[in-house]
């Protein structure tokens, strides 16, 4: 069985007596990738152009690839290996897929959150962001994606999103939250996150 890159076997993802995993870089620390992926990753954010539903599965590989093509052979790709960080386990491989098309489902048939009040589209949000970072498609870079695609769900509704509301440590333990059922931390985070109707005119899409 392939073991994450946290776990006490060799990972096949990894380069051989470390944790680090494999990159174009040929990096070996830890944190100097770390700052590699959050400048390369910061850079193609910011070249990412809004898209409107429908979203799927393809929908956040092609914002993963985008991410993280620089850094990693396998950005965009399905993992194949299990993977888990302290207590959470995340999706198994062969379930990732039927999973997350579950998922996409319930947000399409919610026609993507179109209409909904603040208080319920928070709520929503919370739920669906969750229950999305438990599938964790990718080895790395899962939050980082997700965040886009949820910044392009929220906003396709009238919304803004800001992330600087909310500090990373709250961050993690809410989606730990999250994984055991109880999504009122997330819930907060995007009570906090979310903003004001974003006016018409300034909207993507619109003149």
């Amino acid at each position: 069985m392939s073991l994450d890159k946290y776990g006490v076997k060799q990972d096949p993802d990894c380069y051989p007596g470390t944790d680090v995993l494999k990159n174009r870089f040929g990096l070996r620390n830890d944190a100097d990738l770390n700052e590699v992926e959050h400048y390369f990753s910061d850079k193609a954010a910011q070249k990412l152009d809004f898209h409107e539903p429908p979203y799927g599965l393809d929908t956040l590989r092609y914002i993963h690839h985008s991410l993280f093509s620089d850094i990693y052979d396998w950005a965009g790709e399905i993992r194949t290996v299990k993977i888990s960080k302290g207590n959470t386990q995340f999706c198994i491989p062969n379930r990732i897929e039927p999973e997350a098309i579950k998922e996409f489902h319930k947000l399409a048939d919610a026609n993507w959150l179109e209409g909904y009040s603040r208080d319920v589209l928070v709520g929503a949000v919370a739920k669906a962001y969750g229950t999305l970072n438990v599938i964790h498609p990718f080895r790395e870079g899962n939050g980082r994606a997700q965040r886009i695609l949820f910044e392009w769900l929220i906003i396709n509704v009238g919304y803004g999103i800001s992330w600087w509301k909310v500090d990373r440590d709250e961050w993690i333990l809410a989606n730990i939250a999250s994984f055991y059922g109880d999504d009122s931390h997330l819930t907060e985070v995007f009570n906090r996150c979310i903003g004001l109707p974003i006016p018409i005119a300034t909207k993507p899409g619109t003149l």
